[in-house]
């Protein structure tokens, strides 16, 4: 081989550090100094003859040298532990973390993961939820579910779908004054907003010409699950999409107020790893199973 690596301790160290942007942080997970850990990294940084850290007062940053050498050392220490788990546990299953919007997880995700374990019962699924996208460069995440590609380089993304986006509203609210008929007819009711996506009720309103109407005015929620059970309850008119709502229309719990009047929604969803990670089998497994289950439920997606 030529050259020599370097010293498998500071490679560890800076990996820490890299990960948590903070050389206190990586010392406590390593369970070592603070000064240890830099001196760790000052080592590796002589061996390798470039600086990996610009140092500040109360924090460090990556070098641009370092932000090239990071997912490299990153992707080689998760090799490495799954060949250590594969020898010390042989018969166990291999865990998949997944990222994934709450009201995805729980109104489409969550009641077909049955169907998963039956087709590979050898592959754990891990779940997290969040209304914020992964930082692969720092949480312990395989893969995610998200909507729009991310600007982050170093990621592998693979198509899943499109969606659209249309006013929802339940059939108790419709039989009360005011009523529900026309498009204009909006602006007499309570829009329920989410607040972490809300441009889509602007490229909605937008769209239909009505963007005088603030969709803010109404109430407000972290998550398009929480707004559409309110739209449920009849206390006003949400915004829906595939396939947040597919069990609700045909229930009957939400009726869609303007059909035909429905807009494509500007970013697609994704199926989102670190660039390498994509032929993983546990990741592959997935992401096939995923893109089975989606052209399965095409009805659900259009």
């Amino acid at each position: 081989m030529p050259g020599k690596l370097p010293p498998l301790n500071a490679l560890r160290s800076f990996e820490a550090a890299a990960r948590h942007c903070s050389f206190k942080n990586a010392a406590i997970e390593l369970c070592v100094s603070h000064s240890a850990i830099s001196h760790q990294v000052k080592l590796l940084e002589e061996h390798l003859g470039v600086e990996l850290f610009t140092r500040k007062a109360r924090a460090v940053e990556l070098t641009s040298a370092g932000q090239a050498y990071y997912p490299a050392l990153r992707e080689a220490f998760d090799q490495i532990l799954e060949a250590t788990n594969r020898i010390l546990a042989p018969n166990s299953p291999s865990v998949i973390t997944v990222q994934i919007y709450s009201t995805l997880a729980i109104r489409w995700l969550i009641p077909r993961l049955a169907e998963f374990k039956s087709v590979y019962p050898d592959i754990q699924v891990r779940l997290n939820t969040s209304q914020s996208d992964v930082d692969f460069d720092h949480d312990d995440v395989d893969a995610c579910i998200r909507i729009g590609r991310s600007s982050s380089g170093g990621l592998h993304h693979g198509f899943l779908f499109s969606t659209e986006i249309f006013p929802v509203a339940s059939p108790q609210l419709l039989a009360e004054q005011p009523g529900v008929t026309a498009l204009k007819d909006l602006e007499k009711h309570t829009l329920l907003q989410v607040y972490p996506s809300h441009k889509d009720w602007d490229l909605w309103l937008e769209a239909k010409e009505l963007d005088h109407i603030d969709p803010n005015a109404g109430l407000q929620f972290d998550s398009y699950d929480h707004a559409l059970a309110t739209a449920a309850q009849g206390l006003g008119v949400a915004l829906a999409m595939q396939p947040y709502v597919g069990r609700d229309l045909t229930s009957g719990a939400l009726i869609e107020l303007f059909p035909g009047e429905r807009v494509k929604h500007l970013d697609d969803w994704y199926f989102v790893c670190r660039k390498g990670r994509e032929n993983t089998e546990k990741i592959q497994s997935f992401r096939n199973w995923l893109v089975n289950q989606i052209q399965e439920e095409r009805e659900l997606f259009s």
